[in-house]
């Protein structure tokens, strides 16, 4: 069995963008009729050029070979071009690819990914969701709603009327391309005071996660942590800019609360200077950029030496959220899976079968592969035209 050809999808979401203001999707076929999807996320290019990008690869390294050959090809794209190190944009290229070529063969197979990769441990997955306003017409997330002291309670029981037990939000929002920045003392306190009323609404029945983006100085982290420890968030999240891990350990042998990481990290080569110097006890890879789902299991495997937790990161569509449902499903050190909401809507239109969410868990399931067929005519009614890549990031530095 070979593999023929290859066909890629910039899709548009509509708004408000839940997941992002586009999906890029990987379809590869083989010579007797097996396609399987993938996913790709972060390559900080439009993404007409980025699907350009995976053709390329695809046509070079990838056509005419087995689908089975899942180290060989990882090996000759991320060594192309004398390259051979962790990059965003040959790791989502290399992730899309990769993730194709496990749906074909849990399809050539009859098995889902999660029985050739040790089998299943978790028959549901705990799932969370980050903390979306109610009305978003025109922007993404809204700048002021996440430290809202009003709003964002209100969202929360919400979620939790829902069924969801775990809540993640950003409470010193935005974030920019000048970041990592010194918070204010009115920051500070605006951060305490939101997930003190959190917490009062959550009581016992939600775990709170603050989900920053890399915004903080190391100094502003670690006076932030002081000031939420009492709050006892599961944790706290990139606290600082992903390329200084010993800054990132410096915060987490400062505080109690958990630091996790990773969505912006490539390979295990990243991952276990992380693990090694002790910056995070909670690895969110994103599988759409990490390299794959292979490459999160050797992660995955390397995070439970270290007693440390899986706790994939989502902000991206149903094929991406597919594969960490399946690698989430064999995984013994799984903690807990981001969803968008329910996955509800467009998300679970663009698939065949819809993601099962019920009482504030994913149930995995049992069909071969990825476990879902992408609805190929949905994806070529909305494509994405634009050039913007999203996220926008401030372009001045913030006062």
């Amino acid at each position: 069995m070979k593999m023929t050809d290859i066909k890629t999808w910039a899709v548009a979401t509509p708004l408000p963008h839940k997941g992002g203001a586009y999906w890029i999707f990987v379809k590869l076929t083989t010579d007797n009729g097996i396609c399987g999807y993938g996913e790709i996320y972060g390559v900080p290019f439009a993404p007409r050029v980025v699907c350009d990008m995976v053709e390329d690869v695809a046509a070079r390294l990838v056509i005419g070979r087995s689908p089975f050959e899942i180290e060989t090809i990882w090996r000759l794209i991320y060594s192309d071009g004398f390259n051979q190190r962790p990059d965003v944009s040959t790791g989502g290229v290399l992730s899309g690819i990769e993730i194709a070529c496990w749906d074909i063969v849990g399809k050539a197979t009859g098995q889902p990914v999660y029985n050739l990769l040790g089998g299943k441990v978790h028959e549901r997955l705990l799932s969370y969701t980050y903390l979306y306003a109610e009305e978003q017409p025109t922007e993404i997330v809204p700048k002021e709603f996440h430290g809202d002291i009003n709003k964002a309670p209100d969202r929360l029981q919400h979620y939790m009327d829902m069924g969801f037990t775990a809540v993640g939000y950003d409470p010193v929002m935005p974030m920019g391309s000048f970041d990592p920045r010194q918070l204010s003392v009115g920051d500070l306190e605006n951060a305490e005071n939101m997930t003190r009323e959190m917490r009062e609404g959550a009581g016992s029945k939600c775990d709170l996660m603050i989900k920053t983006h890399g915004q903080m100085t190391t100094s502003s982290a670690i006076r932030l942590a002081r000031r939420l420890e009492k709050y006892d968030p599961l944790w706290f999240e990139e606290p600082v800019p992903p390329d200084n891990r010993t800054e990132m350990a410096r915060i987490a042998n400062s505080t109690t609360i958990p630091i996790s990481g990773g969505e912006r990290l490539v390979s295990k080569y990243e991952f276990v200077d992380l693990l090694k110097q002790q910056a995070a006890q909670i690895l969110q890879p994103a599988m759409g950029r990490v390299g794959g789902i292979l490459e999160a299991k050797k992660i995955v495997g390397m995070a439970e030496a270290h007693y440390a937790q899986f706790a994939p990161h989502l902000y991206a569509g149903p094929i991406e959220a597919a594969a960490n449902i399946q690698l989430s499903a064999c995984t013994p050190n799984f903690l807990i899976l981001e969803s968008i909401e329910t996955f509800d809507g467009f998300f679970n239109q663009l698939l065949n079968e819809p993601t099962q969410w019920e009482e504030g868990y994913v149930v995995v399931p049992d069909e071969p592969g990825l476990g879902f067929e992408l609805n190929e005519a949905l994806c070529d009614a909305y494509p994405y035209t634009s050039d913007t890549v999203f996220p926008p990031m401030a372009k001045k530095p913030l006062s």
